[in-house]
């Protein structure tokens, strides 16, 4: 088992992603990672990563865990304010999953199953979100959805977008929500 003071990780910094980290890196992501969490971090702009390593006044190694679950929720495009929770609670946790899993999609069904969840201003995503209490962010580009939330909140909140990928009109999942 590695010392105490060994302990580090990496987290990959997207491209499209630097800017915005750029702008919230200080107050919203250094801060409470540093501050709280008592793990030492640092941007690696050569590689492009953020760097986190547990310092000797650590309370505790599974700090560095929840702050790598951190910062990976806001480099898949989660707000800094939702993925916190992350840092505070030990029941919620990021869940992924690819369209093209479910199914072999030709043609443009492809991106009517993603830009489902975009369409109508994006009420069918704030309407799936606020009945399961649940974060959701739809990467349209490589057609992978990303779920916030606890293990309960979860599980309806992916059947409901499964439904919506397969077609079903939007009304009809309403009513299983």
């Amino acid at each position: 088992m590695l010392a105490k003071e060994n302990q580090y990780c990496k987290v990959r910094v997207p491209t499209q992603r630097y800017k915005a980290l750029k702008n919230v890196w200080k107050d919203h992501i250094y801060r409470p990672i540093y501050e709280q969490m008592k793990i030492d971090t640092r941007m690696n702009l050569r590689t492009g990563t953020v760097e986190l390593k547990i310092r000797p006044g650590t309370p505790d190694t599974s700090n560095l865990l929840k702050c790598q679950y951190f910062v990976h929720a806001f480099m898949l495009g989660f707000d800094v304010s939702d993925a916190e929770i992350l840092l505070k609670d030990d029941d919620f946790y990021v869940a992924s999953f690819d369209t093209k899993d479910m199914w072999t999609p030709s043609g443009d069904h492809l991106s009517r199953a993603t830009s489902g969840l975009c369409f109508e201003e994006g009420k069918i995503k704030s309407a799936i979100e606020k009945a399961t209490r649940t974060k959701i962010v739809a990467q349209l580009e490589n057609a992978c959805v990303h779920i916030l939330g606890a293990d309960a909140d979860i599980i309806p909140a992916r059947d409901a977008l499964c439904h919506l990928i397969f077609e079903s009109p939007a009304g009809s999942f309403h009513s299983r929500l």
